[in-house]
């Protein structure tokens, strides 16, 4: 039977979704012993009639609201800029201008779980700080003008401590969020949300709703400058939670040497003296006098051979009393006997001669690296007997670098943004791209994943995208999204003529991509010079998209709640009738086409053909990657049209409502079935 959300532009309505799925997509409809909690599922298709009981649960104020809110569907749309677009052709990355909740609600078909991984770097809350608005409207005349944000940027008041919904707020606008951002993920996704202090405690338990406690990685520790000189205890950390979508698939977190996940093909690239150094491979190479060094790589880490380190590895300090081993090792160099550690060996004498390749009192290998010191198979000696020695393990051993629970960074994320911006500084507390490459770096991905930022800020995470995919010979794509957020009009950004902070992320990302054009130019052979020039330019460009009010009318109706269903749905056909008669004339036909296919799931990047055998009207092929559809937008189907779909009832078509009569409608029906989609 035919509703009005039949005829409604509507992106997914996930409601009816989660009540065939449940615990495997929704967990936080469970509660932590693993019961279905109904109450939650009602709450899903008739909120009214549940009466709210205290238990044992993370409960504030708006919950049940805010995850309402997530599941609504949006009747928005996406409209692509073209005029700020970089190299729109040679890339599928995206950036996003719009309200964050909106955006994933209509990203929600096209891109759902797609997503590979996801970085945030949302609001931390702090005090006097603001949080997004969920009350979104079509019709909310604010949204809309005036750079299409309201005068503190689609926030609302201002969220300070003598609120008493100081933290509801934060937890609102979050929870909405990642309830739809799990959705996007793939099952095998993982997603890092960077926070201080503040909220962190709150942000664990609802992760733990959100993607399920047993999901949940670890909380890791980003040492993110150097102790100043603060009175009392000096705060130089933030944190960085990690959950996967699905514990029990395979997750391996690894912190790979300049993106490169396989230890075979550094090895290799250290090798190519001729191929341009990373800065970290420079520093790689130092440690080595002789180039020709017969293994061919470096040295990973090394550890004391003191007999302390037992208590270290073992989590507990050895008894008073305990002693490891003592013998005697001969230095390489000077042949004298090498300091012994007070406390003794950690090996024992025949591992310690192994390693070191000591046959007959003789070392087989002695190589001396550039500052003095020596190597001799896995043990290191300094220059001389009074540093004790040390066990090494090599880079070709290694199989993967840990991602360590304790992050140090050494960038500062606001110098790099003002090199960027010729010294500017137009953006506070950026994060630094290193950090974010190590975090997406440390997983495990292939060619086509995505990976996803809906806090864009600056754009951070593009960038770091952008380096990843040059110094790993990859194109992996990102969709960033973000508000179009008042910039100050006393600050210098603003006097830059930098309005919104989404104008800062797109520039961003736009002088990046001129600055590995440039470096690329300079290698030789210059691909720019030859007809290799858009193998060049490979990934290196972004799509624009704005969030805009639905192209269709219709979206305005308001039902009469003293009529039936079946009388409202009579008064919406009637208003579809008449105040979209001129819809196509008045409208952009890309933008019309472009939210339509998008509440039909197809992806930004879609393509399309026309189609020469239709001689009465314009019909496209519309594709992506994994579906396609022909697609009409005239103002009316010729019977032509209508009779080729008789004997070709393969094909999925959609056309626009009013462009049929009864009769065309009925006959497509019949001959598509499912496969006919009236917009």
């Amino acid at each position: 039977m035919e509703t009005i959300n039949d005829y409604m532009p509507l992106s997914n309505d996930w409601n009816n979704e989660r009540l065939q799925i449940l615990k495997q997509q929704f967990p936080d409809w469970f509660t932590s012993e693993g019961n279905l909690n109904i109450d939650e599922v009602k709450k899903a298709v008739h909120p009214e009639s549940i009466n709210e009981t205290e238990r044992y649960e993370f409960r504030w104020f708006g919950k049940s609201q805010a995850k309402r809110n997530a599941f609504t569907p949006s009747n928005a749309t996406l409209v692509y800029d073209e005029e700020r677009s970089v190299n729109p052709d040679t890339s599928e990355n995206l950036i996003i201008e719009g309200e964050n909740l909106e955006v994933l609600k209509l990203l929600s078909g096209s891109y759902r779980e797609k997503i590979k991984c996801i970085y945030i770097d949302p609001p931390y809350n702090k005090d006097k700080d603001f949080v997004y608005s969920d009350v979104f409207s079509q019709d909310k005349k604010s949204y809309w003008e005036d750079l299409e944000v309201i005068e503190n940027g689609v926030k609302i008041d201002t969220n300070s401590e003598t609120d008493g919904r100081f933290h509801s707020n934060w937890l609102n606008m979050m929870y909405s969020r990642l309830l739809i951002a799990r959705q996007l993920l793939k099952n095998d996704g993982v997603i890092f949300i960077s926070l201080d202090n503040n909220e962190i405690h709150h942000l664990r338990k609802l992760c733990d709703e959100v993607f399920g406690e047993e999901n949940f990685i670890e909380c890791i520790t980003w040492n993110k400058r150097i102790p100043k000189n603060d009175k009392g205890i000096g705060n130089i950390h933030e944190y960085i939670l990690v959950y996967v979508k699905d514990v029990t698939l395979k997750h391996e977190f690894t912190m790979r040497k300049d993106g490169i996940d396989d230890i075979e093909k550094l090895r290799l690239k250290l090798q190519k003296t001729k191929t341009p150094l990373s800065e970290a491979e420079i520093q790689i190479k130092k440690l080595y006098k002789k180039k020709d060094y017969d293994r061919g790589i470096t040295l990973y880490n090394s550890l004391s051979l003191d007999y302390r380190l037992w208590g270290k590895i073992n989590m507990s300090w050895p008894n008073a009393d305990t002693f490891g081993p003592t013998y005697d090792v001969l230095h390489p160099k000077t042949n004298k006997v090498v300091k012994v550690p007070d406390r003794g060996w950690r090996w024992k004498l025949d591992s310690i001669e192994e390693a070191a390749g000591l046959v007959d009192g003789s070392y087989k290998s002695i190589v001396e690296l550039h500052d003095g010191s020596f190597l001799c198979g896995k043990i290191w000696f300094s220059k001389d007997e009074n540093t004790q020695p040390s066990s090494v393990t090599y880079l070709d051993e290694v199989e993967s670098f840990l991602l360590r629970s304790i992050l140090s960074s050494k960038s500062d994320g606001g110098i790099e943004l003002e090199k960027i911006f010729d010294g500017k500084s137009f953006f506070s507390y950026p994060k630094p791209s290193s950090l974010i490459q190590m975090l997406l770096n440390s997983v495990k991905t292939s060619e086509t994943d995505i990976f996803l930022d809906f806090f864009a800020g600056s754009g951070t995470t593009g960038q770091s995208v952008f380096q990843l995919n040059q110094e790993s010979d990859s194109n992996k794509k990102f969709i960033l999204v973000q508000m179009p957020e008042a910039m100050s009009e006393k600050s210098e950004a603003y006097k830059a003529g930098y309005k919104k902070i989404s104008d800062i992320t797109i520039e961003r990302n736009k002088r990046v991509i001129n600055k590995i054009v440039q470096d690329r130019k300079t290698q030789q052979p210059d691909l720019f010079a030859s007809d290799k020039k858009e193998e060049a330019l490979k990934g290196l460009g972004f799509k624009v998209f704005k969030l805009q009010k639905s192209n269709f009318p219709r979206v305005e109706f308001a039902p009469n709640p003293e009529l039936s269903d079946a009388e409202n749905l009579e008064l919406l056909k009637k208003y579809i009738a008449d105040k979209e008669s001129q819809l196509v004339n008045a409208f952009n036909k890309e933008e019309l086409m472009t939210e339509i296919l998008l509440k039909n799931n197809f992806s930004l990047n879609y393509k399309t053909e026309l189609q020469s055998q239709f001689k009465k009207n314009e019909i496209f092929l519309a594709y992506d990657d994994e579906k396609e559809t022909l697609i009409c937008l005239d103002v009316s189907i010729d019977l032509e049209t209508v009779e080729y779909f008789k004997t070709n009832t393969e094909q999925k078509f959609i056309c626009l409502e009013r462009a049929l009569d009864t009769t065309k409608k009925y006959n497509l029906k019949h001959y598509l079935g499912d496969k006919f989609n009236a917009f």
